[in-house]
């Protein structure tokens, strides 16, 4: 199949079997490891910032149905503590259903500036409610408006609709604070396995992975 032949819109494609970049930009070894994948985390992601990756708190969160369909989308990482990865979300969404029927996900950081990505397996906890206020009160005023005009997931006619509910809150909400929307929430990713990955030429990757073990972890490397 020639991928260079326009498709049904009529665009030219590239030769995407053809599409390739060697990565040579540094390595991983056991050496490097922190003594935990979250102090770990925290050096990778102080050199994402460092290196001017766009968002580099952006990962993709990837969630299963109960009927064992599975999911991803792009969120933004809010906070990373001893316990885990936190994020804010409208927990009535298509992921909030997910979570609540089952808790396990998974998280990865694309940060391909670096030639690096770190992917997390772990189990998703909700935040107690102060947290969630807290965080909701920090928010810029347009985000939290929209936190109330949009009940995410769900359809909707068209921009107009979510337009409009967004001027409706936006008047009832007139001089006064925006209080926390009843369906938002956050939760907590409490990591049981976390791979820091650097690219390597020929392919040759290194994985690095974390596994809980009781109140610690172990380490080891996987093939690329």
């Amino acid at each position: 199949m020639d991928d260079a032949l326009p498709d049904a819109s009529g665009t030219r494609l590239p030769d995407l079997a053809a599409l390739r970049e060697e990565y040579a930009a540094g390595g991983l070894v056991e050496a490097d490891l922190a003594a935990d994948p979250i102090a770990m985390f925290r050096r990778w992601l102080t050199e994402a910032l460092a290196a001017g990756v766009h968002e580099p708190n952006a990962m993709v969160v990837s969630t299963v149905s109960p009927d064992g369909w599975p999911s991803s989308r792009l969120i933004l990482l809010k906070g990373v503590e001893e316990r885990g990865f936190v994020f804010f979300t409208n927990t009535a969404s298509r992921k909030g259903a997910d979570l609540a029927a089952n808790p396990r996900c998974a998280l990865l950081f694309p940060w391909h500036a670096l030639e690096r990505q770190v992917r997390v397996d772990g189990l998703a906890e909700p935040l107690p409610a102060a947290d969630v206020a807290a965080y909701f009160a920090v928010r810029p005023r347009g985000s939290q408006l929209g936190a109330w005009a949009s009940h995410q997931s769900r359809p909707v006619a068209g921009r107009e609709e979510l337009a409009a509910a967004y001027a409706e809150v936006s008047a009832r909400f007139d001089g006064v604070d925006v209080p926390v929307p009843e369906e938002w929430g956050g939760y907590l990713v409490r990591p049981e396995v976390v791979e820091f990955w650097q690219g390597r030429p020929g392919r040759m990757h290194d994985r690095l992975v974390y596994r809980r073990a009781g109140d610690g972890w172990t380490t080891g490397r996987l093939a690329p």
